[in-house]
């Protein structure tokens, strides 16, 4: 069975979202469904963006959740494959993510970890020689 994906990233500035992930990943605007909610194309998935203020419920479900736009922790993040990481870590930067440490080097690649305007983290990774294939032992 054939499932579609679709990423939806909470924000608290719909058109500040759409320009960071645009003008950052190549993204496009695919269609603007309602005033808070943006949709973007370009990348393997579609990705959503939906206005949520700050301080609304995250959840009804378990102990109270209040979104934050400030750095936030949460275990799924995104990854995007790039082709040159120093010149993406850059540009990212200068439209307003974090660099959160300084880029690593990896049997694989580079990876720099990130966070966006909206305090979403992110990673950004550089394959090199086999990519994951060079961590497989014994890989061809």
């Amino acid at each position: 069975m054939t499932q579609e994906i679709r990423i939806c990233l909470d924000v608290d500035d719909i058109e500040r979202a759409i320009a960071f992930y645009t003008q950052g990943f190549g993204l496009r605007l695919g269609r603007r469904l309602q005033d808070d909610w943006a949709e973007l194309l370009g990348a393997s998935a579609p990705i959503d963006l939906l206005v949520e203020p700050a301080g609304s419920a995250a959840t009804q479900v378990g102990p109270a959740r209040q979104r934050s736009y400030e750095r936030h922790w949460t275990p799924v993040h995104l990854d995007f494959v790039v082709a040159d990481l120093d010149a993406r870590v850059a540009a990212l930067v200068a439209l307003g993510a974090r660099l959160e440490r300084p880029i690593q080097q990896r049997r694989w690649g580079r990876m720099a970890n990130l966070s966006d305007p909206f305090g979403h983290g992110f990673d950004l990774l550089e394959m090199q020689g086999r990519g994951y294939d060079e961590i497989i032992a014994g890989g061809k």
